[in-house]
């Protein structure tokens, strides 16, 4: 561990200091990890709905698909 020095406002410190079960110095970094955890969750979401959003099927892809399928198991479609 590195140790560090911040400047945290009045009121805060007196909430953290009432709610605290640990010393300040633990109370901060698991807010700070939790932190941390909440935006990696965030990022990875957008990156999977990004991913989602880019992969959609185009239309008549999914016929195309069907008909190779169906001619390479002796069904054709005419279109007659």
């Amino acid at each position: 561990m590195k140790t560090i020095q911040i400047t945290i406002d009045e009121r805060p410190l007196k909430v953290m200091s009432r709610a605290r079960k640990s010393a300040r110095s633990a109370f901060i970094r698991d807010a700070l990890e939790a932190e941390i955890q909440r935006q990696k969750i965030r990022e990875d979401e957008i990156h999977l709905t990004g991913d989602c959003t880019r992969k959609l099927v185009t239309p008549g892809a999914f016929e195309l698909w069907l008909t190779g399928v169906a001619e390479s198991i002796g069904l054709g479609f005419d279109d007659d």
